[in-house]
């Protein structure tokens, strides 16, 4: 689709494009993944990050049981790897991609990308203190 610098796409068009992109197929990070969260109280944008492994089928397991992992509210706790905090998505993304004391806990482009999305997203749902839900 091209837009033309006279298109002025509305909220719903942009709603509805964000809302198909979100169900594509993506190759889950081996590195592991994040659950990114707020805490207002203190004015920070907390990403947690957990280690996982992707069995033969894709699916993300637990690397100590082998067994896949829940996505439900039910789910037995995990133990994060690594819990960062910052004020804002740059600080964020500087302590995680350019931390020269720990590697960092991502290997594919396009989780770097997602994540800067949704560190973004967080710090402004921080900002105008409207509640956050990760995609």
């Amino acid at each position: 689709m091209t837009i033309s610098p006279s298109t002025s796409p509305s909220a719903d068009s942009l709603k509805a494009l964000d809302d198909k992109l979100s169900k594509r197929f993506i190759e889950l990070d081996p590195d592991g993944y994040f659950l990114i969260y707020l805490d207002p109280e203190q004015g920070l944008i907390c990403a947690k990050h957990f280690t996982n492994v992707i069995n033969d089928k894709g699916v993300a397991c637990d690397p100590e049981t082998g067994k896949p992992l829940l996505a439900k509210k039910n789910a037995p706790p995990r133990q994060a790897t690594r819990l960062y905090q910052a004020r804002t998505a740059k600080e964020l993304c500087i302590q995680i991609f350019e931390d020269q004391e720990n590697p960092c806990p991502i290997r594919y482009l396009d989780h770097a990308a997602y994540l800067g999305r949704e560190f973004v997203r967080a710090e402004i749902a921080l900002i105008s203190g409207q509640p956050y839900v990760q995609d």
